[in-house]
């Protein structure tokens, strides 16, 4: 009798348990419990910031979550769980899927620990958050599609840090990407912001399958 296999949400059902195991949830307390903290200090010092101290804290504090993200696509198992009914996509979707509440509660309490009257445009900020996180999950998948790699997180994350820092050096003048709250480059850094999250969603969204395999030469 042909082998009937069981429909994708009845497996990812019955993965998620396993799957809520193997997240690096440490991890990611670890490069999320700096983020609050960091947009609080203008309250702890009861200093007035510019508005480049406070959007910079904000922007530090997403770049170390996303180098947590970086390894939310770890499998230690990666090769024993290549033969299950359900494919790469949906589980890595289902591993995006439990840690999206994670990351929703941190950033608004990234938000809220800064002083209201200092708060930068929240929906611009969000976007680089996004963005950034993005990034380092759409070269998470890369890694694990182009490579044999169980835990790819540790390269990813320092590509994207290396990413981060060396990026200012070498834009040009004409695409800001940093620039402070309330200055005439603000508007068109959060087009180029937007350009990002865009193009590192369809990267991620391309590279969840598994790998086709190839065909051999006639």
């Amino acid at each position: 009798m042909r082998r009937v296999n069981p429909p994708p949400v009845t497996s990812l059902l019955a993965l998620t348990p396993f799957t809520l195991r193997v997240l690096p949830w440490r991890l990611l307390a670890v490069t999320a419990g700096p983020g609050p903290l960091l947009a609080a200090v203008p309250r702890v010092t009861d200093a007035a910031p510019s508005p480049w101290q406070t959007v910079s804290l904000l922007r530090a504090a997403a770049l170390l979550y996303a180098l947590g993200l970086a390894f939310v696509l770890d499998d230690p198992a990666r090769h024993t769980t290549a033969t299950v009914p359900t494919g790469r996509a949906l589980r890595t979707w289902l591993r995006l899927a439990l840690v999206a509440p994670l990351t929703v509660v941190w950033w608004a309490a990234t938000l809220l620990a800064v002083p209201g009257e200092f708060r930068p445009p929240v929906g611009d900020v969000t976007l680089e958050a996004g963005a950034a996180c993005a990034v380092a999950l759409a070269g998470a998948a890369v890694a694990v599609r182009l490579s044999q790699a169980s835990r790819p997180g540790r390269q990813v994350a320092s590509a994207v840090l290396l990413t981060a820092l060396l990026t200012p050096l070498f834009l040009p003048d004409d695409w800001p990407l940093f620039p402070a709250p309330g200055a005439p480059e603000w508007p068109p850094a959060h087009t180029h912001w937007t350009y990002i999250l865009t193009t590192t969603t369809l990267i991620l969204t391309r590279y969840t399958p598994e790998r086709p395999p190839r065909r051999g030469r006639l």
